[in-house]
């Protein structure tokens, strides 16, 4: 059997799980009655409810006679080591680019990868659909973006002729051919333009790893492509690390993927993509040969995380109330079991109780926060801080790429805040009433501008960034120019209390939520934090009077979620997260204690 290795790319939410869903609906042998899922590969829960691809995932397909193995990637910036990583197991890459939106900051990123690699991109203009969709402007961004990134005239060979797509209705056609019946014009293009799979069997095993999983009764997993030889369940081999180091395992158990399920096997063939276990310590880059004398393959680097958040123990008057994690010893055991898998993270362990967890992005450890407290965890997170680096005596922080599309009335509120976080606006053209715009951003002046866009464009605002670069550090960067609205009272929060804060500030809780002194229950209206009592009721008397026993008319509150919640907080305040609820609160909850610690710092 002949393997053709593909990884789907692209910018979030421009069809990719949904084109591979089709994918797997033409193969050779599938079961219509049985049938599968929508966005099938988004298997996780927080995948399906957000919408996104968060873990790269492997599945193939048999084509006529040929097993083509299909690697569907996240498309978010945050996840950009998952797909760092598997690119190195593919021949190729299916670029997939909305019709009208054309490439966007992700896309550059991942094609990027994709072309140091060498590989040659077929394009998949999506969505076509659309009434505004525009093929050949889209064609022609991504020509510059070619030739921005160093693109070869190889790897710009299939720009000519690219592959149009309806994903959601599971319809492509080429220029060749171009009615449009089925994905099947797809696949005849990746049979065609696909280089199959070197199978040297005959040449000693070697393997590399690129990724990596968990089995409760396999124990741990490495997920990657064998290059040459046979591998087979039994067989020893020598394992070589990442700093050359080599040591003798032996493999208790082979998966390949057929569709979505992973099928036992008793051996594997060189050019597959499978999942091996028996290694308990195996890691992403190392190679697995059948003897020492295998030439080791060059590692893989992995992009340093680019922010960083204290994780502890929850210390709040109601801890211990919601969740079935709740010791220090846990939270940790959990951390320790986390990077088992999940390679962009690191985690420092040496602050006591506090650990310091640094990650891609704010998205990407939101995740592993609301995956820690949907398994039971309580906890406490700081403010998300951006990671410098050191060159040559000099500071420097990331810089991002920030692309936006906001209504024209909103552009003008957008570029002053920007400006005021050290944005620099590269480019910006009006679109039949959107603006849209380019800024270079640093990280930190990123750091809780989500919220606020939101508010400025109305929700009508699409925001997306990628990272570009380090530069020099740019000065202070002041995150949120209003403070918080603090309970000053242990109790229950009060409609009429409420009704009479509304006026002061933008309030985060509904009556009768439990209040404890320290927990911020709004944002004040000035650039000072306000303690308040929001546990007041009206006083009941005998007199009456016009107008005094009106209805309460009640804003109705911002609540907020875990990933507002990180977005909103500043230096000196947590979000406290168990299983049912998350809070906002000061680090130091009495008003003597904010003062001390104040005028200490």
């Amino acid at each position: 059997m002949s393997f053709r290795n593909i990884a789907i790319i692209a910018h979030v939410d421009h069809g990719k799980t949904t084109l591979v869903d089709e994918l797997l609906k033409a193969a050779d042998g599938f079961d219509t009655r049985v049938g599968i899922a929508e966005r099938a590969m988004d298997s996780n829960a927080q995948e399906q409810e957000r919408g996104i691809t968060i873990y790269a995932k492997n599945t193939s397909i048999n084509y006529k006679g040929n097993k083509i193995n299909i690697v569907d990637t996240p498309g978010h910036a945050d996840f950009g080591s998952e797909v760092e990583r598997v690119l190195r197991t593919v021949d190729s890459v299916c670029l997939v680019v909305d019709a009208y939106e054309g490439p966007m900051p992700q896309t550059k990123f991942v094609l990027k990868k994709s072309l140091e690699l060498g590989l040659h991109p077929i394009i998949v203009l999506n969505k076509m659909d659309k009434p505004s969709a525009r093929a050949d402007w889209v064609i022609d961004q991504l020509f510059d973006l070619f030739v921005q990134l160093g693109g070869s005239d190889e790897q710009l060979e299939n720009l000519n002729n690219p592959v149009y797509a309806i994903a959601r209705e599971g319809l492509a056609w080429t220029n060749d051919h171009p009615e449009q019946k089925d994905i099947t014009p797809l696949l005849d293009y990746i049979m065609q333009h696909v280089p199959e799979a070197k199978n040297d069997e005959t040449a000693p095993l070697k393997m590399q790893i690129a990724n990596l999983g968990y089995d409760n009764f396999l124990g741990r997993l490495g997920i990657g492509r064998v290059y040459d030889g046979i591998v087979k369940v039994g067989q020893e081999v020598v394992v070589t690390s990442n700093e050359g180091k080599q040591r003798k395992w032996k493999i208790t158990d082979i998966l390949t993927n057929n569709g979505l399920e992973k099928v036992k096997a008793t051996e594997a063939f060189a050019g597959d993509i499978i999942t091996i276990a028996g290694i308990p310590d195996i890691f992403v880059g190392e190679t697995i040969a059948a003897n020492a004398d295998v030439e080791q393959m060059p590692p893989i680097t992995i992009d340093e995380p680019t922010l960083k958040m204290e994780f502890l123990v929850n210390n709040s008057p109601f801890a211990g109330r919601e969740g079935k994690f709740v010791t220090s010893r846990q939270i940790r055991d959990r951390l320790e079991k986390e990077l088992e898998t999940n390679v962009g993270l690191k985690i420092d362990f040496e602050e006591g109780d506090n650990y310091s967890v640094s990650g891609r992005g704010e998205l990407h450890l939101s995740v592993l926060i609301e995956t820690m407290r949907r398994e039971g965890f309580e906890l406490q997170v700081g403010a998300p801080v951006v990671i410098m680096h050191e060159k040559d005596g000099k500071k420097l922080e990331p810089l991002e790429r920030v692309n936006i599309s906001v209504p024209a009335t909103s552009a003008g509120s957008v570029i002053a805040e920007l400006g005021k976080r050290k944005g620099e606006m590269i480019n910006m053209f009006d679109e039949n009433g959107i603006t849209n715009l380019e800024f270079m951003v640093p990280t930190r002046g990123l750091l809780g501008f989500k919220s606020e866009f939101t508010t400025m464009t109305k929700g009508e605002g699409l925001l997306s960034s990628a990272f570009e670069e380090y530069v020099p550090h740019k000065g202070k960067i002041e995150k949120r120019a209003r403070g918080s609205m603090i309970s000053m009272e242990n109790g229950n929060a009060m409609a009429y209390s409420i009704f009479n804060l509304q006026d002061r500030g933008t309030i985060f809780i509904k009556p009768q939520t439990e209040l404890y002194e320290g927990m911020i229950l709004g944002e004040s209206s000035k650039d000072q934090d306000l303690a308040v009592n929001a546990t007041k009721n009206k006083k009941l008397t005998n007199v009456r009077a016009s107008g005094t026993d009106e209805a309460l008319k009640l804003t109705p509150p911002k609540l907020m979620s875990l990933e507002e919640a990180i977005d909103y907080i500043s230096n000196d305040e947590y979000v406290e997260v168990t299983p049912l609820s998350v809070r906002l609160r000061k680090k130091w909850l009495t008003e003597g204690e904010r003062k001390r610690n104040k005028s200490n710092g």
